[in-house]
């Protein structure tokens, strides 16, 4: 048995895409995110918690603020990168993996996994999970 806790964020970016597949989002153009983070483990802390829900929101919150606001175009750790939605998933769980190694998100030396979730729509989102 797993157990679960998600915390959620938002952030707004502008980006452009290369290739032709992507249309009319080729150029440059803005996105909003509802951003949601999942911490899964296999057993429960000393607490009876999988991650201290306040840390884990603090550093989604860090890492989405770090990108709001912002054209990703120009950041250096994009470039050549297609900043896709299901790579922004990527890298914010990656993000957060550094985190939780980092002991910044509490008794979190029992997580497993990281799903990031990026919402662009009420129709439309993309999920990246990555093991602990």
């Amino acid at each position: 048995m797993t157990f679960s806790v998600t915390v959620r964020d938002h952030m707004m970016v502008a980006h452009s895409f290369t290739g032709n597949a992507f249309g009319p989002a080729q150029r440059l153009h803005g996105a909003t995110f509802i951003v949601d983070a999942t911490f899964g483990a296999d057993e429960l802390d000393q607490d009876g918690v999988v991650v201290d829900i306040g840390r884990a929101a603090a550093a989604l919150a860090e890492i989405t603020g770090s990108l709001t606001y912002r054209n990703l175009d120009d950041d250096p750790d994009f470039a050549g990168m297609n900043t896709t939605t299901e790579r922004l998933c990527q890298v914010i769980a990656d993000r957060l993996a550094e985190q939780a190694g980092a002991g910044r998100l509490g008794n979190g030396q029992r997580l497993t996994s990281i799903t990031v979730t990026l919402h662009e729509s009420h129709i439309a989102w993309a999920s990246y999970s990555r093991a602990l």
